[in-house]
């Protein structure tokens, strides 16, 4: 009897830990947030799609977004206002260590991976903007180099001090030209990559398993990608992981259709030559043409995910959060419209996140299988009435197994039963955790309406339009026909679903 009690137990420990451990290779669908906390300072919100006032992280993640970027500068004017090149007043965000440690801890409680970004000055880093931070004026090399170490040593320490881990760190911002001019620039290269290896060791003295991204602006310019990286890694030994890209159509007079063929080709090429990772890590198109920024976002991300042996890792947009009309610099490619002077709303384009997701056939029938169970929905006893419970049973081809997803809009699918030719629904369009599902005639609510996003390893999360809810096998179970609920997102596998192509 002991016994039989101690194998019982060790089986629901391993359970446990498998319900509950991280999923792993999940693609990032990103957006900077920098600018946010500054623009709520300034009494600026956000509503929804329903037109509610909402967390504009809460926005961004029911919209596909799984990760933020969040830059960090040496020592910036406590205003957080900058009077770029004496003639325009630029918002900088809140860019001081404790800052970034307080907004990477609130995108982080929302389940979002972090990006943390080092401009290694004291206002933005560009192709035309690497000032040395002004406490670093005087530094000689080696000091400089020191200088670098101690600064992204003291973040990254911060940070995980405080609880959050970065998944990827960037070690300087669009260094087209260098860093830290004059003496990191490009024309001087071997400075240039022992300043860089600085930050590189830094990061991993802190957290090895933080990725290092070197970033260039002009993702699509593959003569100067190659140029750069020859150097940096070839030549004089840099260190990094991954290799990040700028693409901005608008920024060189382009239509986006006509360079993401050149953005492609130059992202395979940096795989096949250097065997990193590559990602985008900022991308935007105009606010007032969201249809063209929001095909500008799904075409880049499918390109990066593409891109040969899995090595496209991501696709970040720079302040989507942002409008025109309420910074002091009018930048126009954020992803919202003006719905009051300080009102905002997201607009189409921000949907590309979510359906960038998973491609689906509205004439192909799938099977839905839990994760944790490696069973399938089916409705209960293959009836065709409304109102029957969907459950999980091992799967034997029944038409009560198969199910046809429809796109609605803005990411959103409705999920028919094959055999009964019903939608999955939230049982009496409930929005509480515990809900049954059932099956209804579509009646066009949003409870029948599911939004289908990436959870790694290629399982989904279904969530509910209504509810916010996940699609969810009720307390893990393992056995034939144990019935599907509704839950807040906890992260275990008993919410994630692998969804197969059947006959």
């Amino acid at each position: 009897m002991l016994i039989r009690i101690i194998v019982r137990f060790v089986f629901m420990m391993v359970l446990l830990s498998v319900n509950t451990v991280k999923a792993e290779s999940i693609f990032a669908y990103g957006a900077d947030i920098g600018w946010i906390k500054q623009l709520e300072d300034n009494g600026v919100s956000w509503v929804n799609d329903e037109g509610n006032t909402a967390d504009p992280l809460v926005i961004l993640k029911n919209h596909g977004v799984n990760s933020v970027r969040l830059r960090v500068f040496v020592d910036p004017d406590p205003s957080a206002l900058w009077y770029k090149d004496s003639t325009t007043w630029t918002m900088l965000g809140y860019t001081d260590k404790q800052s970034v440690i307080n907004a990477a801890l609130r995108a982080q409680n929302l389940g979002m991976q972090i990006m943390i970004d080092f401009h290694y000055s004291d206002v933005f880093a560009d192709p035309g903007h690497q000032e040395k931070p002004q406490s670093w004026n005087s530094y000689d090399f080696n000091t400089l180099k020191s200088a670098v170490y101690n600064h992204t040593y003291e973040v990254m320490s911060a940070l995980v001090s405080a609880g959050v881990t970065p998944e990827w760190v960037q070690v300087g911002n669009e260094m087209n030209s260098g860093i830290l001019l004059p003496t990191g620039s490009v024309n001087n290269f071997s400075n240039l990559t022992q300043l860089l290896n600085s930050g590189y060791d830094a990061v991993k003295a802190v957290s090895s398993t933080s990725k290092v991204v070197s970033h260039l602006a002009h993702g699509e310019n593959n003569a100067n990608s190659r140029w750069f990286f020859d150097n940096f890694l070839q030549t004089y030994g840099g260190k990094t992981d991954v290799l990040g890209f700028s693409f901005y159509p608008y920024w060189i007079g382009e239509n986006y259709w006509d360079v993401t063929g050149d953005l492609e080709y130059n992202l395979n090429d940096m795989v096949s030559r250097y065997g990193k990772e590559v990602m985008v890590v900022e991308i935007g198109g105009l606010e007032n043409a969201p249809t063209d920024t929001y095909w500008t976002i799904k075409d880049t991300i499918n390109i990066v995910k593409n891109v040969a042996n899995d090595k496209g890792t991501g696709v970040f947009y720079w302040e989507p959060a942002a409008n025109s009309a309420v910074l002091p610099d009018g930048y126009p490619l954020g992803a919202t419209t003006q719905i009051s002077p300080s009102v905002l709303q997201f607009t189409t384009a921000l949907d590309a996140f979510a359906d960038a997701q998973i491609d689906l056939t509205p004439t192909t029938s799938y099977k839905i299988t839990n994760r944790i169970s490696s069973k399938s929905l089916n409705v209960v006893g293959g009836s065709t009435q409304d109102g029957a419970y969907i459950e999980q049973y091992s799967y034997s081809a029944w038409d009560s197994q198969k199910f046809n997803f429809s796109f609605v809009d803005s990411g959103y699918y409705t999920i028919t039963n094959v055999k009964s030719g019903k939608l999955l629904t939230i049982e009496s369009e409930s929005v509480q955790s515990g809900a049954l599902i059932s099956q209804e005639t579509n009646n066009g609510s949003w409870s029948q309406q599911w939004q289908i996003l990436e959870a790694g390893d290629g399982y989904y999360q279904l969530i509910n339009r209504k509810s916010k809810k996940l699609l969810d096998m009720n307390q893990s179970s393992l056995s034939d026909g144990a019935q599907s609920i509704q839950w807040e997102d906890n992260g275990g596998w008993n919410q994630q679903w692998l969804i197969e192509v059947v006959n």
